[in-house]
């Protein structure tokens, strides 16, 4: 068997990831990039052009023996195009729907009679839920994007107006924190996930994981657990995947899924025997699937996000402070212009103290987007 291609649409710091396990792997790479200057097509080959160009992607994917994702913002309509051109596409237009489309997403977990909130379709009128409520963009939404809390009639018809399409409502939930548990699942059906992981947001944006989940039972772990390998099976998923859940007590309501290698699974490149990146390639390509365990007692993984400042902010000098402060420290670069509440890159450290590991997480991350000097 001669080693195959994979294509990856989109060429962010998620395609990016997944060069070094591709290179191991001894596999060929080519991104469908939006623009040389995205993370991953710096460092792999790739092809510049539109997602609107179905004849240039279609022309592109002729090349591949795989083709699979790295965000979910491409149509289902290429999706379906490149299937119908007889390249194998994981995961299928029919599975990739529930990350693209969120009434879809519930639907489909009501229908598999798993927990979701309290939620409608809104098409105008008086909604069924009582407000405060929680309004979302069907499609297009992430890292708090297209997520808004509503709470007046007002506010709630200013806001579709203004969208000018169906919205999702939600019930605004008390909920105590937030976790997320990725899975992989092959096309032959082997599945498996890791630990579940706690992540910490600000301002709709993940800001640091914990994995595994501090004081979480081994019931609500099984749950979760069950909850994503239920899924998976569901929507016949080829690829990894991310489950965001809501812990309200002893209590996991599903809040949204994603379809490709996920921020929530970062802590995998170091904290597990196969990354969440080597996984998504062995199960897209039908290959068995790799160990979850954890490698160490605790991973912490910290994003790096651009803040306001009136400095320009030199991320490589960092290195000579970080490196000698916390040797253990993994700094991952996606090499991006540093902006506003832009994810730039990621830390990750590994232990048995988690006091110890988040302080040290922060202050690497503060230190790196420059919110602190020393």
């Amino acid at each position: 068997m001669s080693f195959p291609t994979v294509g990856v649409i989109g060429a962010g710091q998620l395609a990016r990831m997944m060069v070094p396990p591709a290179i191991d792997l001894g596999l060929s790479f080519t991104f469908f990039a939006g623009s040389d200057n995205e993370s991953g097509a710096q460092v792999a080959p790739h092809q510049v052009g539109s997602l609107a160009d179905f004849e240039s992607v279609l022309k592109w994917a002729a090349k591949c023996d795989v083709v699979t994702f790295e965000h979910e913002l491409i149509s289902q309509e290429l999706i379906a195009a490149i299937e119908a051109s007889g390249i194998k596409v994981f995961p299928r237009a029919s599975s990739f729907l529930f990350s693209q489309n969120k009434l879809a997403m519930r639907e489909k977990m009501a229908e598999l009679g798993l927990p979701n909130p309290r939620w409608e379709r809104f098409d105008g009128g008086v909604p069924q839920l009582e407000f405060p409520l929680i309004a979302k963009s069907v499609s297009g939404g992430y890292d708090g994007r297209g997520v808004f809390e509503i709470k007046n009639h007002a506010e709630l018809s200013e806001l579709h107006n203004s969208i000018g399409k169906p919205l999702l409502l939600e019930e605004k939930l008390n909920f105590d924190y937030e976790i997320a548990i990725m899975v992989a699942r092959s096309l032959h059906g082997q599945a498996a996930t890791w630990s579940p992981t706690l992540t910490v947001q600000r301002n709709g944006i993940c800001t640091q994981t914990v994995t595994p989940i501090p004081d979480f039972s081994k019931a609500l772990a099984s749950q979760t657990a069950q909850i994503a390998l239920t899924i998976a099976q569901g929507i016949d998923l080829v690829g990894v995947m991310a489950v965001e859940i809501f812990v309200v007590g002893d209590h996991l309501i599903i809040n949204e899924l994603a379809l490709r290698p996920h921020n929530s699974g970062h802590w995998t490149i170091e904290g597990a025997v196969t990354s969440q990146f080597e996984q998504h390639l062995r199960a897209v390509l039908d290959l068995p699937l790799g160990d979850t365990s954890l490698v160490a007692p605790y991973a912490v993984m910290g994003n790096v996000i651009g803040i306001e400042t009136d400095k320009s902010t030199d991320l490589y000098r960092p290195y000579l402070h970080l490196m000698a402060r916390t040797p253990a420290l993994k700094i991952h670069q996606y090499m991006k212009e540093l902006r506003p509440g832009r994810k730039v890159g990621h830390v990750t450290l590994l232990g048995s103290d988690l006091l110890h590991l988040r302080s040290e997480v922060s202050h690497a991350v503060d230190y790196l987007s420059g919110a602190i000097d020393e």
